[in-house]
């Protein structure tokens, strides 16, 4: 099989940089036409596309089109919407800085990654980095425990990866009131 080629998805598929959408260029054998819509959305919520026989996620096809390569690593969606293929809302990233842009666990119930309150009405806060948790304290307040998750931060480079701390935001907006 033929590894895919820049000029190759150009022959094939218009991409459309402010969207982030593949359309087909030729028309195909069943009923894809030109300026048909290419992919499909995965059980995941990415956006699939089959070329040659072979499926490609289309923010990595989008790296293809837009800088001539199929990235190394990962591909981060700032926004965390995963079917937002924008060129604006993609970089290419390690895997650990893609996993430190996750959405908060639904299991969260304090608002803040890394900071939960325990039966005894004191705050805990950790941070994992590099596969191993950190326990960072324990606080009288939801404000010092959101204030030392956001410092940690800090310290091992998360602002560079995360785009919207919930701790960087919790502390925002206590200041704004």
């Amino acid at each position: 099989m033929k590894t895919l080629t820049q000029e190759r998805l150009k022959e094939l598929f218009h991409y459309n940089p402010s969207t982030g959408v593949f359309t087909w260029k030729v028309n195909r054998k069943g009923s894809t036409k030109t300026g048909d819509i290419a992919g499909t959305k995965n059980a995941y919520g990415y956006i699939q596309i089959s070329i040659d026989c072979k499926i490609y996620y289309g923010h990595r096809l989008a790296f293809l089109y837009m800088e001539g390569y199929l990235p190394e690593h990962d591909i981060d969606h700032i926004n965390r919407i995963k079917d937002d293929n924008s060129w604006n809302n993609l970089r290419h990233v390690s895997r650990s800085c893609n996993i430190r842009n996750c959405p908060m666990s639904s299991r969260n119930k304090s608002g803040i990654t890394g900071v939960y309150k325990k039966k005894i009405h004191k705050w805990y806060t950790y941070i994992t980095f590099e596969g191993k948790r950190e326990y960072l304290g324990i606080f009288e307040n939801k404000r010092d425990a959101a204030q030392a998750r956001w410092e940690a931060e800090v310290k091992y480079g998360f602002p560079n990866c995360n785009t919207t701390s919930s701790a960087f935001q919790f502390l925002q907006s206590e200041v704004t009131e």
